[in-house]
């Protein structure tokens, strides 16, 4: 077994199976989302999803032909309203225009994770994130707690490329969406309860031993 699979079956025993951890109950309500929690907490763009699906602007279509003002006003929850605003105008018309109104088209493509890349407002983790958790395909996300903790545990550099990174565990585990999923939900649990950026809490981590912060003198172990 490889140290990512170990670290993977390590984490599962902490935590348990995370399962259904991406909100959504259509693909596209999943692609909003991975616009909407862009710089911020995942509470605050679920109440920016919640206002649109309440005023039924969460279809392809609905967002296309929708002033652009009442998008800005509806997602104010989550922040950045003015940019974010414009990307899921920019999702939506891409969709809409590229993929007959169904995200899922995206499955079609040669390249899915290109077009996604090409639509201004939507990043590499975002796309990823959409192709995973929207459609299903294995693209492992990588976010700033996959560089925390990965990059604690000696198995990756922290500033390294998004693609190298991803590339590194994509290598190292089976092509398996679901795995992929619930590798990254136990990721961000273990950063949100343990592997905290400051004063992480390592006394009872099964993770211990493999972890710089243990052997080396680390500032984020300050108390602040």
């Amino acid at each position: 077994m490889n140290r990512f699979m170990h670290i993977y079956k390590q984490l599962k025993q902490m935590y348990g199976a995370q399962k259904a951890w991406w909100p959504g109950e259509t693909p596209f309500h999943i692609a909003i989302g991975a616009i909407l929690t862009q710089n911020t907490t995942w509470t605050s763009a679920y109440k920016a999803l919640q206002n649109l699906i309440c005023q039924n602007l969460d279809t392809p279509q609905a967002l296309y032909n929708t002033d652009i003002e009442n998008i800005k006003s509806l997602i104010k929850p989550a922040g950045f309203m003015n940019q974010k605003a414009g990307y899921l105008k920019n999702l939506a018309i891409f969709t809409c225009e590229h993929l007959d109104c169904c995200i899922r088209n995206l499955k079609k493509l040669s390249h899915p994770r290109e077009a996604l890349l090409s639509v201004k407002g939507i990043g590499k983790e975002t796309a990823d994130s959409i192709l995973l958790y929207a459609l299903d395909m294995p693209y492992f996300v990588v976010d700033a707690y996959t560089r925390r903790i990965f990059s604690r545990l000696s198995l990756v550099n922290e500033k390294e490329p998004y693609d190298n990174i991803a590339q590194t565990f994509m290598s190292a585990l089976p092509q398996d969406a679901e795995l992929y999923k619930e590798y990254h939900a136990l990721i961000v649990e273990h950063a949100k309860r343990r592997c905290k950026k400051k004063s992480p809490l390592c006394e009872g981590c099964l993770l211990k031993d493999l972890c710089l912060l243990q052997t080396t003198e680390d500032p984020y172990r300050q108390d602040i």
